[in-house]
């Protein structure tokens, strides 16, 4: 029986065109994301079919023919830029001779090497540990004997079963330790809105400049670097917009095509973060020839995690390298677009800074709100929210509050209450 290889960066990459129109970026990308986890590519195998293998994913044939080059090229890694079944990298495995890893399975083992915090790690070993239960489904065969030997034979209970059971109480035990991070991260949200400190989330591919950028506003001494996923911890920090107007601005992971559906899961607490932002700053690559579809593939993850309908304004950040001025681009409506910065350089940053302070003061609202004595509920909320500057009581029990919040939370409050704004009378 095969026994996998347990290092080795020696790695042959394998993409696969299943379309008529092959994107080059898609196989550049994958080149890089390879790099990033520390594989030295020695061949890529290029090929097109209409549709995948059931049993090797890319057909017998051509099965072997990637066989031969990894022996030739003495590879210990094979990299897939696909999803690939357990059985299909068990198949893939006992004819390479190699170790066999799917996209999710690298971008998995990039985000392990990135983890810094306590937090992070955590999610990510839950990621990995949801992978890998698939894997466990239709592993090697020696999984479904019992275990032999003096002081290993248990009570009738095959290998495969102990390595379920052992793998679902670490999953559990993660859980628990994010629950209590959610929490305190909760917690911290929770005393933001109190203090009416708006909150700016940077979104973004990865290698867009997010970090830079960050650190170019905040002065946070953030990593960053020229690779994908540089920064994966969330990191928040105040900056002052405007004399009298501060914001929270949060660092967030970058995005990717296909970003694989056990981090979205397991970077619950990080996302989370994004959803909740007053405002998303969408930092784009302007020296990118590709940045207007990575910026929809960013687009799409943002609707898949629940956050496509937060305000948005586009960062086109690198203008140094096209060799542009600063500018802002308006809509038809007025309302600024994007805002074209160098997070290198520093240009652009105080006409990006004043479009911030301009944006959370056109999107204050204040003024008076008349509360019937059932509208308890709505009442608690507006206080939680610390939007509350003053109250009075009428003779029927009613109340009148004045109210100072953004507009985009006074109408989530609202329209949870089922109430619309037209009880609310401007000072």
């Amino acid at each position: 029986m095969f026994e996998r290889p347990q290092s080795g960066e020696l790695a042959v990459l394998v993409h696969v065109d299943l379309v008529e129109m092959a994107d080059e970026h898609e196989l550049e990308e994958f080149s890089e994301l390879a790099r990033s986890a520390g594989a030295q590519v020695q061949e890529v195998v290029r090929l097109r079919r209409r549709a995948p293998d059931s049993k090797y994913f890319v057909g017998t044939g051509k099965a072997e023919e990637i066989a031969a080059v990894v022996a030739a090229a003495g590879a210990q890694l094979v990299i897939f830029n696909h999803a690939l079944s357990p059985s299909q990298e068990r198949n893939l495995e006992s004819l390479f001779k190699a170790r066999v890893l799917d996209r999710t399975g690298l971008i998995l083992d990039i985000f392990a090497q990135r983890a810094r915090s306590h937090e992070g790690k955590l999610q990510v070993e839950l990621a990995q540990l949801n992978h890998l239960a698939t894997r466990l489904v239709r592993g090697w065969t020696h999984l479904e004997r019992q275990k032999g030997g003096i002081g290993l034979r248990g009570p009738g209970e095959t290998q495969l079963e102990t390595d379920r059971r052992l793998l679902g109480g670490r999953i559990k035990q993660i859980n628990r330790k994010l629950d209590r991070v959610r929490r305190q991260r909760e917690q911290g949200r929770q005393a933001r809105r109190k203090a009416e400190l708006p909150t700016v989330a940077l979104v973004g591919y990865t290698n867009a400049g997010k970090s830079t950028l960050f650190n170019r506003l905040c002065d946070a001494g953030v990593h960053a670097a020229n690779q994908l996923f540089a920064t994966l911890d969330p990191t928040l920090r105040r900056v002052e917009l405007a004399p009298g107007t501060t914001a929270v601005m949060a660092d967030t992971v970058g995005f990717v095509r296909d970003l694989p559906h056990e981090l979205v899961a397991a970077f619950h607490a990080t996302l989370q973060e994004t959803r909740d932002a007053d405002l998303l700053l969408h930092v784009v690559d302007a020296a990118d020839p590709e940045r207007l579809h990575t910026a929809e593939q960013v687009d799409s993850v943002l609707r898949d995690i629940g956050a496509g309908e937060r305000p948005t304004i586009q960062v086109y950040n690198k203008i140094d390298l096209l060799g542009s001025e600063p500018r802002v681009d308006r809509g038809h409506d007025g309302r600024i677009e994007r805002v074209w910065v160098s997070a290198y350089d520093g240009r652009g940053i105080d006409l990006l800074l004043e479009v911030l302070a301009q944006h959370f003061v056109s999107d204050m609202v204040h003024g008076w709100m008349h509360l019937e004595p059932g509208e308890g509920r709505l009442r608690a909320q507006l206080f939680g929210l610390g939007a509350v500057l003053d109250e009075r009581v009428d003779d029927h029990g009613a109340w009148e509050l004045e109210v100072r919040l953004p507009q985009r939370k006074l109408d989530d409050v609202l329209a949870g209450a089922h109430r619309d704004t037209a009880g609310l009378r401007s000072l």
